[in-house]
């Protein structure tokens, strides 16, 4: 039976939170919370004046637990009596689970993207990065994600927050696999830009990931890079490659590699994205995938 604050021991400068408030930190409908609460006795612990019912931070750690065991595939029912049964804090990579079937972790992850939970995102992708690789996460995991919450935007309407956050957890995550390379293999790191008025370059981010698993140091210039920027690099880091990303046509000038200066040797040129005309890039490389990024660098290196 709920009892009063001063009973449950709860401190007079804790939060306490409506149905409402607990539904929206959540990510789920408050049906969905009196569902719990009629189904697996995970309600408000307190009653305040009126007969309002008000949740506790307890509670709100106990229903958190139930909604990212479930987002992991933990049947309701399961993890209702593990979240009934938690106290304290709980290390969120504990409830991250092994996915066999990589369409499930991507369920998982779509799930959390519409949750804006962004703890379990991370966990999970930097658990699937440390036991598959940078490429694989990406080409099985990753892209498919980014699929989904756009093609369901495009269907909806609804969710562009989920898709930019969903973006900036991803960079974020890729970032942290780019660390300090001891003892690179290129004497001259390579450049990765998206040219023009580009603004995607979460690409890039995975491109410079999965080169640092191969101990390839990169110069990251990011998204709306210029031409002489782009230039000013090449002239003073001599590298042995130039990776330039464009995903819309507007952005996909030739320039970007006829008019870099001439130095020797010459970097290879690399374009990736939809954005590139093959017709009118008949002397570079261009590159369909992570993959075949990876291939062409790894070989303008001497790997």
């Amino acid at each position: 039976m709920p009892t009063s604050r001063h009973d449950r021991g709860v401190a007079s400068n804790e939060e306490l939170l409506t149905v409402a408030a607990v539904a929206r930190r959540l990510g789920v409908a408050p049906a969905t919370l009196r569902t719990w609460d009629r189904r697996y006795g995970l309600g408000p612990s307190l009653h305040e004046s009126g007969d309002h019912r008000r949740y506790c931070p307890m509670d709100l750690a106990r229903l958190t637990l139930m909604r990212r065991l479930i987002t992991s595939g933990v049947s309701p029912c399961d993890a209702a009596q593990q979240a009934k049964n938690h106290k304290g804090k709980i290390k969120i990579e504990k409830i991250v689970g092994d996915y066999v079937v990589r369409e499930d972790l991507v369920e998982a992850l779509h799930k959390a993207a519409k949750s804006l939970d962004k703890r379990f995102i991370e966990a999970s992708l930097r658990k699937d990065i440390a036991e598959n690789g940078v490429e694989q996460s990406w080409s099985e995991v990753i892209v498919p994600l980014l699929f989904q919450v756009g093609n369901e935007w495009e269907a909806t309407g609804k969710g562009v927050e989920v898709e930019h956050l969903l973006t900036e957890v991803l960079k974020g995550v890729l970032r942290e696999q780019v660390e300090d390379i001891k003892k690179p293999v290129n004497a001259h790191p390579v450049l990765l830009a998206s040219v023009g008025e580009e603004l995607h370059s979460l690409a890039l981010h995975a491109l410079a990931a999965a080169l640092a698993e191969r101990k390839i140091e990169s110069f990251f210039l990011g998204a709306r890079t210029p031409l002489e920027a782009l230039c000013g690099m090449v002239s003073r880091s001599a590298p042995p490659a130039v990776f330039l990303w464009a995903q819309l046509p507007q952005n996909a000038d030739p320039k970007f590699f006829k008019e870099i200066p001439a130095i020797r040797p010459m970097p290879r040129i690399v374009l990736g994205g939809p954005g590139w005309d093959r017709e009118s890039c008949k002397d570079v490389s261009v590159v369909h995938d992570l993959s075949q990024a990876c291939a062409e660098i790894e070989r303008a290196v001497g790997l």
